[in-house]
């Protein structure tokens, strides 16, 4: 592996790394983004992040929202096998985005890069509302990845309403427990304003990856749009997804 680009800002130290055609951005020695577009497939979070479009039919997902964007390899991967029409990408660090942009290749008319906090960019958005949300926001603690916001009922609420009516909400956390005390599964309200829920997880990774649908859906519809494309599926031997899901209860919780 060879660091082909680094930079120093204030105690923040970025790193461009090549190994073979795959590019990777760590921060503070963090992994951000990985990203090979000879095999777009790391069998690891970025590819849990992308795979709810596929609880969808192929063309339902056209507008998305990405919070987080680190090196851009989850709108890659988007771009690679949903290509919606828009892919709206809000990230704070303006150095994750230059590098985004030269490194990662995240360019183009369907891409709008923007960088601001995306607290404050979600509570002044105002526009149509997206057919897929992915929170994605992280930073670093002593050199370990922790969410840079509570996944709590008040961010959940300013979510939704960037959200479509038949709309998917997927989030990123650092471990399961995390997920299981987010707002959609704790705040009663929020509960029944979804219809399904599901746990994305990979061997490879500690992460738990929420997501929370708008509409009824089965672990057998995602498997089945899955094998459909080569490329995708998982049962194949040459391919590198390797997740696993488990559906997540909306009932009413016991007091």
């Amino acid at each position: 592996m060879s660091v082909v680009w680094e930079r120093t800002v204030g105690a923040t130290r970025y790193q461009v790394r090549h190994a073979g055609r795959s590019v990777r951005l760590y921060t503070n020695g963090v992994l951000h983004s990985q990203y090979n577009p000879g095999r777009p497939l790391t069998g690891s979070v970025w590819d849990l992040l992308f795979l709810p479009a596929f609880f969808y039919p192929a063309g339902h997902i056209r507008r998305v929202l990405v919070l987080g964007v680190g090196g851009g390899a989850v709108l890659q991967l988007l771009r690679r096998f949903i290509q919606p029409e828009l892919l709206v990408g809000v990230e704070l660090n303006s150095v994750h985005l230059s590098v985004a942009r030269r490194f990662f290749a995240l360019r183009g008319r369907d891409v709008q890069l923007v960088q601001a906090d995306a607290v404050a960019w979600v509570k002044q958005y105002r526009g149509p509302g997206f057919d897929l949300i992915i929170d994605d926001l992280f930073g670093d603690c002593d050199g370990e990845p922790q969410r840079a916001v509570h996944a709590g009922p008040r961010w959940i609420k300013s979510l939704l309403r960037c959200l479509s009516d038949d709309g998917a909400l997927v989030c990123n956390f650092a471990s399961s427990l995390e997920l299981s005390v987010c707002g959609c599964l704790t705040d009663a309200g929020l509960r029944r304003r979804f219809s399904s829920a599901f746990q994305l997880s990979t061997a490879q990774n500690y992460n738990a990856v929420g997501v929370f649908l708008r509409r009824p859906a089965t672990t057998r519809q995602l498997r089945d749009r899955l094998q459909r494309i080569p490329a995708l599926d998982p049962r194949r031997r040459s391919s590198p997804l390797n997740y696993r899901i488990r559906t997540l209860s909306l009932a009413q919780q016991p007091r």
